[in-house]
């Protein structure tokens, strides 16, 4: 009978975050994969665990999965820990729960401390739809990508940062999104814990005066989707309603479907469009 793979969320900072279930799961398992075991060991002196660990990081992560789910087949029960939070963000564990349920083992996580998730409450920004982006891709195509979407994107987004790279994202974001409000978390559950409430602007001038110092969690503000469907309305309207009727037609619509696209586009009614063409 295969094992089964247990996804332990383990603590952002404060070691009395972690969960009676994951203690549980972490003495009983056969094996413990963790990303860092020289960090991992740490967590489990304090707890006196004895579980043996084998490693399991970004650079193995291909390689190692494909031993992991061999040892899962074979009968053996084993924890994933990232260093901090849930196993799978930001991380590469999200590589392994892939290779185990492409061979049909049984994926499990046990919830508990998520940095993302923990900023994102004590943010006092809408927290009803929100995006994760973790960080910025170092590819410059693919952060373009990322920094051009962030232009129109409504929901609260979240970023991570690390200290030497926090002046240089706080810019880019500034250059993608505007003047935006955002909170700026750090050291979350530690004792020296902060969250700020700031903007963009702000942000910057501080940090360009002042050294970054921690591991960062960016909250973002939404782009202001009022302000965004003015912009396009205001856009279609430098063309006429037979243009914008074209850009349908072109696209196979019918003449009905043209209409209703139009007038969402401009705030008018269908009837409102029928009646201009009329004229």
């Amino acid at each position: 009978m295969a094992g089964k793979l247990y996804l332990c969320a383990t603590p952002i900072g404060n070691l009395e975050d972690i969960t009676f279930r994951v203690l549980e799961t972490l003495r009983s398992v056969d094996v413990i994969a963790a990303e860092d075991t020289r960090h991992t060991i740490k967590l489990l002196n304090h707890f006196d665990i004895k579980t043996p660990m084998t490693s399991y990081h970004e650079f193995n992560k291909i390689d190692k999965a494909k031993i992991l789910v061999e040892d899962l087949k074979s009968g053996k029960n084993i924890a994933l820990v990232t260093d901090a939070g849930t196993p799978g963000i930001s991380d590469p564990g999200e590589e392994l729960v892939k290779f185990c349920l492409e061979a049909g083992i049984e994926v499990t996580s046990l919830p508990g401390p998520a940095a993302c998730i923990t900023a994102l409450t004590m943010s006092g920004l809408s927290t009803r739809r929100f995006c994760f982006e973790g960080f910025l891709p170092m590819d410059k195509k693919e952060r373009e990508v990322v920094l051009e979407r962030l232009q129109r994107e409504t929901r609260t987004t979240i970023f991570y940062e690390a200290p030497h790279r926090l002046l240089k994202t706080l810019k880019v974001l500034r250059e993608a999104a505007g003047n935006r409000r955002l909170t700026i978390c750090k050291e979350l559950t530690k004792r020296h814990e902060k969250s700020w409430p700031t903007c963009l602007d702000e942000a910057i001038a501080w940090y360009e005066a002042n050294e970054a110092r921690g591991e960062y969690v960016l909250v973002l503000e939404g782009a202001d989707a009022k302000a965004l469907k003015e912009e396009e309305q205001a856009a279609w309207e430098t063309m006429s309603i037979e243009e914008h009727m074209e850009i349908y037609l072109s696209k196979g619509q019918t003449k009905k479907e043209a209409m209703k696209s139009v007038a969402s586009d401009r705030g008018m009614t269908k009837r409102e469009v029928y009646q201009y063409l009329l004229h």
